[in-house]
């Protein structure tokens, strides 16, 4: 699909996603009360290359809700396997890729990183449906919650439910799988599945370079090449919390710089941040410890008990999640509540991206050992 044409499609399935959106939540009570999981909107879709042999799939708006509680619409993708097919689901939670509408990967293929076309190609292998969301805020007019870990999970939970209504077949038991941010929000539905997830079962979490611990990984971060992804996480704290205020905390020059935010996706939005000295993107060139506080709140993952067996994966030349934060402290976070079993998988010589390359078939068998 040329770019035109892609841009069209996108703002048609927006226009009718919104008077659908309009039609269930502006009107009666009984209308806003809709169920999450409920599927607002689908279309058939078409997939990368990769996998297209593999499985068909459908772009679809449902409703969840946010980290308050109020109805919401997300978008994303159910993506079902042509042959083998088994009646489970698995999440697949997608890394960075941005904050405005365009990064969404159900509607933009651009952003639809190999890796996790290499991901959800070893869990179609499996016979299993994928669910695949893009996380409130991207696809829809609201603000995306980057980072918000409970804000992902709804999102990851509620793709399970809306997939159940598009196929009555697929049983309530699901596995969450994910990278990065992805891997953070799957971490996150561990620990949200039992008071969220219904009639649902959740049987395993596997988390790949998994976002946590930001009281220690933020100070890292002014200075560095990753930049872009501070800035995003200040916005993302932005769009859940009213009272801060991203340009209370950074300079002028990263102030200058916010509007690549809303135009463009990850690989640009790093290369707009990259260079500045820690001064020129943080007021005093480091964050107040408030702030580090506020961002702890909601990014870190391990604040209570995992309720599923949990698989961590981390690349050793991690370049984008340092591997110290998941091999020496994430690992021990989660295995102190001695709740379930936290099995580590370090990848010797593996980069961010690499690990997941490096450990599809790994993982797609970890979550085989969980679903049976």
């Amino acid at each position: 699909m040329n770019s035109a044409r892609f841009h069209a499609w996108l703002a048609a399935f927006q226009v009718a996603l919104l008077s659908t959106a309009m039609l269930f939540f502006a009107g009666s009570p009984a209308k806003a009360a809709v169920a999450p999981g409920t599927v607002l909107l689908n279309v058939t879709t078409t997939l990368p290359a990769e996998l297209s042999p593999l499985a068909t799939a459908r772009r679809i708006a449902y409703v969840s809700t946010s980290v308050t509680g109020s109805t919401i619409t997300a978008t994303g993708l159910i993506i079902t396997p042509k042959s083998n097919k088994k009646n489970k689901t698995v999440v697949w939670g997608h890394g960075t890729t941005g904050l405005a509408d365009k990064c969404a990967p159900s509607a933009s293929q651009a952003v639809f990183w190999p890796e996790a076309r290499a991901a959800i190609a070893a869990l179609l292998a499996k016979g299993w449906t994928v669910a695949a969301p893009d996380y409130p805020g991207l696809g829809t007019p609201s603000a995306h919650p980057y980072l918000v870990g409970m804000s992902e999970a709804r999102a990851m939970i509620d793709s399970v439910k809306a997939a159940r209504k598009l196929d009555s077949k697929l049983t309530t038991a699901y596995a969450v799988d994910g990278h990065s941010q992805g891997g953070q929000g799957a971490l996150f539905t561990g620990q949200l599945a039992p008071s969220y997830d219904g009639a649902l079962v959740l049987k395993g979490v596997a988390a790949i370079a998994p976002v946590s611990n930001a009281d220690i990984f933020a100070p890292l971060i002014p200075g560095t090449p990753g930049q872009g992804y501070l800035v995003m996480a200040l916005y993302g704290l932005s769009a859940v919390d009213p009272s801060f205020n991203p340009n209370s905390v950074l300079a002028p020059p990263a102030q200058q710089r916010a509007g690549v935010l809303q135009t463009d996706c990850l690989y640009k939005i790093l290369d707009t941040y990259d260079g500045l000295t820690p001064e020129q993107l943080l007021v005093g060139g480091a964050l107040p410890d408030p702030v580090i506080a506020k961002l702890s709140t909601h990014v870190n993952p391990a604040q209570t008990a995992p309720t599923a067996p949990v698989l961590l994966v981390q690349g050793t030349d991690d370049e984008a999640v340092p591997y110290f934060l998941t091999a020496d402290v994430l690992v021990d976070q989660l295995r102190a509540y001695q709740t379930v079993t936290v099995d580590f998988v370090p990848v010797s010589g593996a980069n961010h991206d690499g690990a997941v390359f490096a450990t599809t078939s790994q993982v797609a068998d970890w979550i085989a050992t969980k679903l049976a």
